[in-house]
């Protein structure tokens, strides 16, 4: 009789999941349903206080500026790694291409963000190709607003919408396209009506992969938006390091890991819609 070896197999990775994924929610959970306490941190009393918060104007203003920027970029990146990996994967040289969209990430996130903020600083680069031709007599403030951490997102995320859609591109049979344009459908009718419908799985994992990341940003909105353009992960280092209510900060990162968590069954369920 063969032993199953199988729960051997599964300790170290269900320890680990245990160990630095659950308890540090069950944690965070907890921390969001005790009151502030008086110098920073909690005291240990049920409290639905920092839920209560959640509902003040200012945060609410913090959320609806996450959902917008979050929404948009998602759109924009979808709309533009569509056509991107269409044409990667009827490329000859694909491989060339995907490479190019990978070396950006040998490089340091952050190098990146400093990157743009020197392209579109008031003595940057684009304001000076600006000043230099003569189009405008003044420095122009590209920075420190909403659509500077949308282009920032856009760049640094933007793979992450390619690499799904290429995958299921790649594997779609052309011939129906051919098949669609034979019985008299042009050739974006013969995409829209053939192809996307097929690629759906792709386009979803797309969303899901530029969504979830952009939605809990703290990074971009940090270095390239202003005081106006903050997002929640902004708001819960705030509420960390500086008026230290971390029931707050909990309550916000619950939000945050509720979204998420949503998103993933959302994806399982449209995955198991197409199995059957």
């Amino acid at each position: 009789m063969r032993k199953n070896y199988g729960p051997i197999y599964v300790t170290p990775i269900a320890f680990w999941l245990i160990a630095f994924l659950s308890v540090p929610l069950l944690i965070t959970l907890s921390y969001s349903f005790m009151e502030k306490g008086l110098y920073g941190g909690v005291e240990l009393k049920f409290s639905l206080a920092a839920y209560k918060s959640l509902l003040n104007t200012a945060v609410l203003k913090v959320l609806l500026n996450t959902i917008i920027i979050a929404v948009a970029s998602t759109a924009l990146m979808v709309t533009l790694a569509l056509p991107t990996a269409y044409y990667i994967a009827r490329s000859p040289v694909k491989n060339l291409l995907l490479m190019l969209i990978i070396i950006p990430f040998w490089t340091n996130f952050l190098i990146r963000i400093y990157a743009w903020i020197a392209i579109l600083g008031s003595n940057g680069l684009l304001n000076s190709f600006l000043l230099s031709t003569g189009l405008i007599d003044a420095h122009i403030q590209f920075l420190y607003n909403r659509y500077a951490i949308i282009l920032v997102i856009i760049y640094t995320t933007i793979p992450f919408a390619i690499f799904p859609l290429y995958s299921t591109i790649e594997k779609f049979d052309f011939s129906l396209i051919e098949a669609a344009m034979d019985l008299g459908a042009s050739k974006f009718r013969a995409l829209w009506l053939v192809m996307i419908p097929n690629i759906r799985s792709g386009i979803t994992t797309a969303i899901l992969f530029t969504f979830i990341p952009t939605f809990g940003n703290f990074a971009v909105p940090q270095l390239v938006g202003g005081t106006d353009s903050w997002m929640l992960g902004n708001l819960i280092v705030r509420e960390l390091n500086i008026t230290r209510n971390w029931p707050l900060a909990s309550s916000i990162s619950v939000v945050l890991t509720s979204v998420t968590m949503i998103g993933v069954l959302f994806f399982m369920r449209s995955q198991s819609k197409k199995e059957l």
